[in-house]
């Protein structure tokens, strides 16, 4: 699950009823549907977005911990059909792709030549320190906010001391379904709070696109430490 296009979100609801886990496996189920359904339509409407800010802030922040001189172990975290990890490999690293959608992983290792694990973000098995950095670039929002300090701390299990968490999300006080896709939208107030409890430190945050008023500014990045 991986989209970084015009996020023009309509009315969402915001329940703060616990999700049981019924409507959790729907929530999955529909929303990678859609993907899978788009998967085609997705990758072209899609493959040439500039995301080159968030990759630079995210390796920036890697060459402060770690070697330069050395291949990092990177996670694409809903890495969709390929197009960062081919750049994430095309730069010298060992980039392991991860989405939930069958077509999105399929069309990922074809378009990589990467490694990519098929797992549903509810259902993550990523062992214990096990990369250097995860790039979650709008993906982690699919996730429902009951759930997301469970998933976030996953995440921090699986990075190594000082290892890096990049994501970049649509913003906004909401949750509930955009047609057949759910989301979950934070300001940075909160998900700075969410990130900490889960035992990141913040190391940079910013808004996207780039030179535009703050009200056209509908993506919020995030960098932070394990």
């Amino acid at each position: 699950m991986h989209v970084e296009a015009s996020t023009k979100w309509g009315e969402a609801s915001l329940d703060k009823k616990r999700i049981d886990r019924e409507s959790l496996d729907e929530i999955e189920r529909v929303t990678l549907g859609h993907y899978d359904r788009n998967a085609e339509s997705f990758w072209l409407g899609t493959r040439d977005h500039d995301v080159s800010q968030n990759i630079r802030a995210f390796l920036q922040a890697l060459s402060a911990n770690f070697d330069n001189n050395r291949a990092l172990d990177i996670l694409d975290f809903g890495c969709g059909p390929g197009r960062d990890l081919y750049t994430f490999k095309e730069q010298g690293h060992r980039p392991t792709g991860l989405d939930g959608s069958q077509a999105f992983c399929a069309m990922a290792r074809q378009h990589s030549g990467c490694p990519v694990l098929h797992q549903q973000f509810l259902s993550l098995d990523l062992g214990k320190r096990s990369f250097d950095g995860i790039f979650a670039n709008a993906s982690l929002f699919h996730v429902p906010g009951q759930e997301l300090p469970r998933v976030l701390r996953e995440c921090h299990r699986a990075l190594r001391v000082g290892g890096i968490l990049f994501m970049s999300n649509p913003r906004g006080e909401a949750e509930g379904w955009q047609r057949e896709r759910y989301g979950h939208y934070m300001e940075f107030e909160a998900s700075k709070r969410c990130l900490e409890r889960a035992g990141f430190s913040m190391l940079d945050h910013y808004y996207r696109p780039e030179g535009k008023p703050r009200t056209q500014q509908p993506w919020l990045a995030i960098v932070c430490q394990a």
